[in-house]
């Protein structure tokens, strides 16, 4: 039997609904069938000279974008997305790193196909059409990590959502994430794969929530949980103000009980879920839908959502407070293979023993998401993370990585790097030692080197940083120096 692909679902969708709308834009309509004919073009001249393996979107949110994802898609390539608005220097490690070998970017005439070397391959599954896409997450030894993605993991992942979400011809999602968000796919193709519409806001609508989802019709909602912390803080969100909302899904972040209330009274005729998982095992692996009555909410520990139960066609585990998870959408390994040692386990008879390294990864493996949890009723509760990885807007951020980009100025000597504030008030703070830097300076001096996500918006320069008795960071003391009261 021949694998489903991501250009399968859409071309389905074609098919059945050729007429319906596939992509929205202010002022602009696409249809299914329009949609698939730019696509068949874009497929023909991408594969003119040498049909690529591995294809980089150096491309701004936009219908070229759209066009040259599925593109890639349908010429059988793994598709790369890349940041117009991140350093240069990083792009290039990414496509460098994932095998790009055709890249495409935007240009005054339109996109421009840009030919690399073709590189081995650096991932199982490199010219064989089995790899979806990849994606890169923040690192912990100062270089992002690649995530590849086979078509059979979100193919998986996308039959479950539009049958959990009710998706079919007819819905209208919201599209609030970056194309190098993995949760992209989700706002991509749940709704190519049920003959829905992609609504892509505009600037003023991106910033307005409830004007977009009211003016465009929106009925599924998806977003990182900060987006309601933000509009509530703009007294934006009034009880009853979104009734054609039918789903709201929030995911990248913790999302809390005061948050999911206040847009709970605000789309009072919509499902609201709180949805769970890392980039490896695909979008997401677990949700929990918050009860319509709020004397069935649970007292949680944190004061937070629970994330719920683990989809029923994926299998987890909880070992020593880790929440590991395998099954269809679990990833097949990291494109550097040696950071693959110690993020998969096996469990055998009570045995439970870390990945080394030595040996193949197999589905028997069980990926550690480096997540901690407590069962609560039947229900996985959040508590933190095992490691100093944190979560700014959704995107994941190694602070090492961070501290690494830092100590590349010549001024400093060490950094340590730690999350203030939470929610949609989350944000980085930099301690440094050496001599005195002007803020703005590190600050520059960092937007050269990382994403926008991933610069701090304080920096204090300290005499030491804090250790413990055993010599590691003190991370804790830092965050009760940061915190001004």
């Amino acid at each position: 039997m021949m694998q489903r692909t991501l250009f399968d679902l859409f071309a389905a969708s074609a098919e059945r609904h050729p007429g319906a709308i596939a992509v929205e834009f202010p002022g602009q309509r696409i249809t299914y069938a329009g949609l698939r004919d730019l696509v068949e073009h874009r497929a023909e001249v991408l594969t003119r000279g040498r049909r690529p393996r591995r294809v980089g979107l150096l491309l701004a949110r936009g219908l070229d974008a759209y066009v040259c994802y599925l593109a890639a898609l349908r010429v059988g390539a793994a598709v790369v997305p890349l940041s117009p608005n991140v350093p240069s220097d990083r792009s290039e490690a990414a496509a460098r790193a994932a095998s790009v070998d055709l890249l495409l970017v935007d240009d005054p005439n339109g996109v421009r196909a840009v030919e690399r070397p073709a590189d081995p391959a650096s991932a199982a599954g490199a010219g064989d059409g089995s790899l979806a896409y990849v994606m890169f997450t923040s690192g912990s030894t100062g270089a992002p990590k690649g995530v590849p993605i086979p078509h059979r993991a979100v193919v998986a992942h996308i039959d479950y959502v539009r049958r959990r979400y009710d998706l079919a011809a007819g819905c209208r999602l919201s599209h609030s994430f970056d194309l190098t968000f993995d949760l992209s796919l989700f706002d991509l193709f749940a709704a190519w794969g049920s003959g829905a519409t992609l609504v892509v806001p505009s600037r003023s609508e991106a910033m307005n929530p409830v004007a977009y989802v009211n003016a465009r019709s929106i009925t599924h909602w998806f977003s990182v949980p900060s987006v309601i912390g933000t509009t509530r803080a703009l007294h934006s969100l009034p009880p009853g103000c979104m009734p054609g909302l039918s789903y709201s899904l929030f995911c990248g972040e913790r999302l809390f009980w005061r948050d999911a209330a206040a847009w709970r009274e605000a789309a009072p005729n919509s499902v609201v879920e709180n949805v769970y998982g890392p980039t490896e095992l695909t979008l997401s692996c677990a949700a929990y839908r918050v009860p319509a009555d709020p004397t069935g909410w649970p007292d949680t520990p944190n004061d937070t959502v629970p994330i719920g139960t683990v989809y029923p066609h994926l299998e987890s585990v909880v070992v020593d407070g880790e929440l590991c998870v395998r099954g269809a959408q679990r990833f097949p390994g990291y494109l550097d293979p040696r950071d693959d040692r110690g993020s998969f386990l096996t469990v055998r008879g009570g045995a439970v023993a870390p990945y080394d390294g030595d040996g193949p990864l197999t589905d028997e493996h069980w990926y550690r998401t480096g997540d901690r949890v407590v069962e609560q009723d039947g229900q996985l509760v959040h508590l933190g993370r095992l490691d100093d990885q944190v979560k700014v807007r959704g995107y994941r951020v190694e602070p090492g990585e961070v501290e690494t980009a830092l100590r590349q100025h010549e001024l400093v000597d060490e950094a340590a790097v730690i999350v203030a504030g939470s929610g949609s008030d989350a944000h980085l703070h930099a301690f440094y030692t050496g001599d005195e830097v002007a803020e703005i300076e590190l600050m520059q001096f960092a937007s050269r080197r990382l994403p926008w996500y991933m610069i701090p918006h304080h920096f204090t320069r300290v005499a030491s940083l804090p250790h413990g008795p055993n010599g590691k960071l003190d991370r804790a003391g830092l965050r009760l120096a940061s915190d001004p009261t």
